[in-house]
């Protein structure tokens, strides 16, 4: 197995909430020499420099500053959630068995997450003498399970159900006997009183790579953790030659990105002009030489159901990256973006695929189009081809992902220079 392929499987493994995703990436940030900011401190940033910050711990902008007098922006923007069942606040159900409190995060596909082993990981607050304190807990044990209805008891589950998500879908915690005692499990973990807590179910599966010459990659999150990895590991491995990179890990972008972390929120927009002030630049006249990429997975066609694509515009697992296309704009790829990204993905000798919704279908969004609305740059959106959106368990292409890794890499390293038609790359 390739050795990338190892790493992205450990990070997947590894991050099972969008917490411990960016919390991840950051440690890879530090140890390549980058210097953390924080949003309530004056900065001194210089030429050369290697910068990141964080907001509410689940998102995460970094960058890197040229010694030459910077020319632009090149951004990438990806996601670190994903959907999933939240734990309510005074979670136990008690009862003839000891259940949990749950709400649906984002939109999910329901079934695949039913008589599998879960556990629940995320953020809480302990308190301390100094205050509250962030701290993140992973239970590494298998502790829940949400039981299916039998077929005898319920003999039209395959002809076609409709879930109840406030009856179909609480996970069993334990017998009766077990009533208070996930506090305290909560509370040891954490090494403290518990004041607040973001916490989240996940599937205990780990990530697996399979297929006649392990050609497929199946994880939790590979929406969007797949693409976020290939991002973060382009922009470390890139080369500047006179852009800003800019790498953007947003979080809340299942359910409309509209917090204080998310894309619609002002975070990128104030960090490009607190970096343009730090540096005397124009900030106007940069983002007029600036452009991003919206990193997002994207349907693969089903091999089942060839009938649910657009037969022109069906990816193909590991047939290269996705370009996205909508014109109502929910994908902001238009023709000046999509010839950057092929111009881009051509140099360095990697396919490029095009996804269209089928005419009479509705599609989803991303973050391309939501940023605009504060940082207003030529934006593509890609993504990866991938199986089973929002499943708790999805599956993509190895290739695939080694592709996204070298397109990202690739323009990291590009040298865009803006004219009046659109963009040259060198």
């Amino acid at each position: 197995m390739d050795k990338r392929i190892q790493e992205l499987a450990a990070f997947l493994d590894g991050s099972h909430s969008c917490y411990h995703a960016v919390a991840n990436i950051s440690e890879q940030l530090e140890r390549a020499g980058f210097v953390k900011l924080q949003e309530r401190d004056a900065w001194k940033l210089t030429a050369g420099g290697n910068y990141y910050l964080t907001r509410g711990g689940s998102s995460l902008l970094a960058f890197r500053i040229p010694q030459e007098t910077p020319r632009g922006f090149l951004m990438a923007a990806t996601h670190s959630d994903r959907p999933a069942f939240k734990i309510k606040e005074n979670p136990e159900l008690t009862g003839s068995y000891t259940c949990l409190r749950t709400e649906k995060y984002g939109g999910m596909l329901i079934a695949p997450w039913l008589d599998r082993p879960l556990s629940v990981a995320g953020r809480v607050q302990v308190e301390t003498e100094q205050g509250a304190e962030s701290r993140l807990i992973d239970i590494d044990r298998d502790l829940l399970l949400i039981p299916n209805v039998a077929i005898h008891l319920n003999r039209q589950a395959n002809d076609g159900y409709h879930w109840d998500v406030k009856s179909d879908t609480i996970p069993l915690l334990g017998g009766k006997d077990a009533a208070g005692k996930f506090e305290a499990l909560l509370e040891r973990t954490a090494g403290g009183k518990i004041l607040g807590h973001d916490l989240y179910l996940y599937p205990r599966q780990k990530a697996a790579v399979w297929g006649l010459e392990e050609e497929f990659l199946s994880s939790a999150a590979l929406d969007n953790l797949q693409c976020t990895w290939c991002c973060a590991q382009g922009f470390l491995r890139g080369q500047s030659r006179g852009s800003v990179p800019v790498l953007c890990v947003f979080d809340s972008e299942e359910v409309g990105s509209s917090s204080v972390q998310g894309a619609a929120s002002t975070i990128l927009e104030r960090l490009l002009q607190r970096l343009c002030r730090c540096l005397g630049l124009d900030y106007d006249r940069m983002l007029a030489d600036s452009f991003m990429i919206s990193a997002d997975n994207a349907h693969a066609l089903h091999p089942n159901h060839p009938e649910l694509h657009d037969g022109g515009h069906a990816p193909l697992l590991n047939g290269g990256p996705v370009l996205k296309f909508q014109a109502g704009l929910r994908y902001t790829t238009d023709g000046l973006a999509a010839a950057v990204f092929r111009q881009i993905c051509r140099k360095a000798d990697i396919p490029v695929q095009t996804f269209y919704n089928r005419a009479d279908m509705a599609g989803g969004s991303t973050l391309g189009h939501i940023s605009l609305s504060h940082v207003s740059v030529p934006t593509a959106d890609i993504g990866l081809p991938q199986l089973a959106m929002h499943s708790c368990y999805e599956t993509a292409g190895t290739r695939d992902a080694l592709y996204l890794l070298a397109a990202m890499e690739a323009y990291f390293s590009a040298a865009l220079e803006r004219n009046e038609d659109g963009f040259s790359i060198k």
